[in-house]
């Protein structure tokens, strides 16, 4: 069956295109035409020392994505075609595997070693394959090549299988290798380095090890012993292996943190910059757990609490700030221009971002004298670092603790963005200033920041600084969008207001400059200038009036750009973006008032027709910030809409249809709700369409989940728009409403993600449930309604039952029970008097301390009452 595949292999990496398209071609065809000797002549390629290393490493490539995809529904397909190969042909794929990872070639091992972890990844959990782990461990005797081999596969496998699927007499065997193979003892560094990375992909299946003093103890050593290797690889990943131990087993550290300080400490101060930026992780990892748990319980932890929390940060503070101000000092020239530095002065300042969230208070008297020391010194990574360690701890301690501070500070600061003579310093004053305005301005804050005496300075210093360096610009833009977040409550006259015009001008400036594409600038410009829009007062409003036609002539210049590369194209795509998302912001301002909604819809056929223009560009970017302001021009306009609807719907199909981009689709099924509110009945020569799409989309396993909560949502949005009209979707609809309602009653003990998501598509079929009954209330086919009720009122008794709903559900859910009684009347009666839960229920939700539970509940007890008193 197998064949000669090497010089294929070979001319499929040839520099030739044409040898090389003829070569991808035929190993195609053979994989089509014959599986089992495609995937034979693949692993004995990969096993054969005598092959050349290039054709062994494609062919372990090849087999590994024969075994694997990233989109779940391929993933699905090749799991299933492997597991109905013939077993003796995977036998023999199986021991090609195992014999590769003695090879002399260091890359076909390491192939191997991924092959047979994807291999076990799909056998493991059917219980097949089960002497895998024991034939793997058997190699602990041999050479240290095949040694190295065998903890790499290790690792990969439980990094592939979730650790229900392993033994725990296996784990223990697995564990004991690999801490086997880090030991001091162990002669030979790839073997070491080979361990410790895998300790770091098993940390997960060692519950049970952990939970044991002297099991714990002996891997906690270790691990601590291998942050001491004279090897940096081997360092760097014992702190990787700390890292992950500080958040998986966090309430296991206590006996440890003293060591583990002086360990990371050390690191901090001398060791390589790889090694020292996990070391620093830790704390940050430590610091995430804590502001968990003090935000999951507050501050009222009871003796028998289930996680305590040590308040290891607390304890560690004295030390422990010291030496992240230090890392402070250790920028690098260039780290502003580029966007994706990650080094120690960024780490450390993180880091104390997060000390000063997990403390507080207590960490202001740690950092002051830092920052008097340094904030005026010559040497400009002295007054960076000093500025740097101020934007960190603006969030975590009280504004009264804070506010003093930052006046005495703020004059300063706007005197160094403007006259320091470096740029870094610049940068991060700007920064900071941001933070300032993001913590501790705006109505919640007592003692207001910014005043009617230093706004204008702020206004000026701001707009000033925009016309500096590129990642100087894109700073000053994101603190001006925070100052005009903190008016955004304030409805007749901001402080902002005299300075509107102004700020705006320069904002469209920043967006013209030649440099705009660096740092983010002008997509920072287009975020400032939407939030001034949607937080201005209303006084502002002819201004913002006057920006309709500008950006529409920007809108319109970009779809006159003519031969684009691939580069141009995706560029003018970013911009068609930007300004779409403008326009949404703008039209939602407008349209919120009956008298500017009036004076903006003169233009609503002119932004229409280059929405419609930028959907035939047909970039999928551009595409969902069009769909967007579409939704927001719809709610606008309101029934007027509707002549736009012939030419808009093969976009809308188009989105509904675009299950690879799933936010696309997800954006889409938002603006079908959007057009049914504007719409109404006027929507109903497209709902064939649209509710053909929307039951494709949820009986395919491509679209990715999220999209399927609101699409549930939506069938709610149409019933209500098109009322009895709905009838003819009810045979399609109910069904898929009932077997998701099915499957999201009961959580059984998933984690938090897999809940908020179960949450998530309950509210949605609720929705659907809601906007039916009120859709069909008052019509005289509220009979075909009666035959579902029960399943309805069994779903609501369910969900009731396994107490887990958060309180949108329960607001949802109290408001269907309600609008059940109100449709259906005396026919849901005594279905509701039946009903195992709906009076505990309703007791439940009358009693809640959120009132908007509260106000549906009164609604929907009114309605029971008049329901039963028929």
């Amino acid at each position: 069956m197998a064949m000669e595949v090497t010089q294929v292999l070979l001319n499929a990496q040839s520099v030739d295109s044409a040898v090389r398209k003829h070569a991808e071609e035929t190993l195609k065809q053979f994989q089509e035409q014959n599986l089992p000797g495609f995937l034979l002549s693949l692993s004995g390629e990969l096993a054969s020392e005598e092959k050349p290393v290039d054709s062994r490493k494609l062919a372990g490539l090849i087999l590994k994505n024969a075994l694997d995809a990233k989109e779940q529904h391929r993933k699905r397909e090749l799991v299933q075609r492997w597991l109905l190969l013939d077993m003796a042909v995977k036998t023999q794929i199986k021991t090609c595997l195992l014999q590769t990872l003695s090879s002399l070639a260091p890359d076909a091992r390491s192939t191997a070693s991924q092959v047979i972890a994807k291999v076990a990844g799909i056998e493991l959990p059917q219980k097949q394959w089960p002497e895998l782990i024991a034939s793997l461990l058997s190699n602990q005797q041999l050479p240290a090549h095949v040694k190295q081999a065998t903890l790499e596969t290790v690792g990969y496998l439980c990094e592939e299988v979730s650790p229900d699927v392993v033994e725990q007499d296996q784990v223990n065997k697995i564990l004991t290798a690999v801490v086997q193979g880090m030991n001091a003892e162990e002669g030979n560094n790839d073997v070491k380095l080979a361990a410790t990375r895998a300790l770091y992909n098993a940390l997960g299946f060692a519950q049970a090890n952990f939970n044991n003093d002297m099991e714990r103890d002996f891997i906690m050593r270790v691990v601590c012993q291998s942050t001491l290797s004279p090897e940096v690889k081997i360092r760097q990943a014992a702190f990787e292996c700390l890292v992950s131990i500080s958040s998986t087993y966090y309430e296991k550290l206590s006996p440890y943190i003293q060591d583990i300080f002086s360990i990371t400490a050390k690191a901090v101060r001398e060791d390589e910059e790889p090694v020292a930026l996990q070391a620093i992780e830790f704390w940050s990892t430590i610091c995430d757990e804590e502001i968990d748990i003090l935000e999951d319980y507050g501050g009222d932890f009871t003796a028998d609490s289930d996680v305590p929390c040590y308040n290891f940060i607390k304890q560690a503070l004295p030390a422990l700030v010291p030496m992240l101000l230090e890392t402070l000092l250790k920028q690098e020239e260039e780290q502003d221009q580029d966007e994706v530095a990650w080094n120690l002065a960024m780490a450390g300042g993180t880091c104390l971002g997060l000390v000063a969230r997990t403390v507080g208070d207590d960490i202001v008297p740690l950092v002051m004298p830092f920052i008097e020391e340094n904030i005026t010194k010559p040497d400009w990574r002295q007054r960076e670092a000093a500025t740097y360690a101020f934007g960190s701890i603006l969030e975590g301690p009280s504004p009264d603790k804070l506010t003093p501070i930052v006046n005495s500070a703020l004059n300063f600061m706007l005197t160094a963005l403007t006259k320091d003579a470096n740029s870094h310093v610049k940068d991060t004053t700007a920064w900071t200033l941001g933070r300032i305005f993001e913590f501790l301005h705006g109505s919640t804050v007592e003692v207001p920041i910014i005043t009617p005496g230093n706004c204008q300075q702020i206004v000026t210093v701001l707009l000033q600084s925009m016309k500096d360096a590129p990642n100087v610009a894109e700073k000053a833009c994101g603190a001006l969008y925070f100052l005009a977040q903190g008016y955004g409550d304030v409805v007749a006259s901001s402080p902002l207001t005299p300075f509107f015009q102004e700020i705006v001008q320069s904002l469209l400036t920043v967006t013209h400059r030649e440099d705009a594409g660096e740092s983010r600038l002008r997509t920072a410009a287009y975020e400032a200038l939407n939030e001034v829009v949607r937080c201005s007062p209303d006084e502002t409003i002819p201004m913002v009036l006057q920006l309709v036609p500008i950006i529409m002539m920007e809108l319109h210049q970009t779809l006159e750009m003519q031969k684009l590369s691939s580069d141009e194209r995706e560029k003018q795509s970013e911009l068609q973006g930007l300004l779409c998302g403008c326009l949404q912001v703008i039209i939602q301002k407008l349209g919120a008032s009956e008298p500017t909604k009036y004076a903006f819809l003169q233009y609503a056929d002119q932004i229409m027709s280059l929405f419609l223009r930028v959907f035939a560009c047909r970039s999928a970017t551009v595409h969902e910030e069009a769909m967007l302001a579409i939704g927001a021009l719809a709610y606008a306009t309101g029934p007027d809409f509707a002549k736009y609807m012939t030419e808009f719907y093969k976009y809308l199909e188009m989105g509904l249809q675009n299950f690879e981009e799933y936010q696309v689709c997800a954006v889409t099924v938002g603006v079908v709700g959007d057009l049914c509110r504007a719409l109404e009945d006027k929507i109903t020569p497209y709902c064939d369409g649209i509710m053909t799409q929307l039951l494709k989309d949820l009986s395919s396993n491509q679209l990715h989940r999220s999209v399927k909560p609101p699409i549930f949502s939506c069938f709610g949005d149409i019933a209500l728009a098109i009322g009895e009209n709905f009838e003819k979707y009810l045979i399609y609809a109910m069904p898929m409403l009932q077997s998701a309602a099915e499957l999201s009653a009961h959580t059984s003990g998933g984690d938090d993600e897999m809940l908020d998501y179960t949450n998530l598509l309950r509210n949605g079929i609720l929705e659907a449930y809601s906007g039916i009954f009120q859709g069909f209330k008052n019509s005289p086919k509220t009979q075909l309604l009666i035959s579902y009720a029960p399943h309805i009122l069994q779903f609501l008794d369910s969900i009731y039952m396994e107490k887990d709903m958060d309180d949108v559900v329960m607001k949802t859910a109290i408001g269907v029970l309600g609008d059940l009684a109100d449709t259906l009347g005396s026919n849901a009666g005594s279905l509701i008097q039946q009903s195992v839960s709906s009076k505990d229920f309703l007791i439940e939700c009358l009693s809640s301390d959120d009132h908007l539970i509260k106000e549906s509940a009164l609604w929907a007890q009114m309605a029971i009452s008049r329901a039963i008193s028929v």
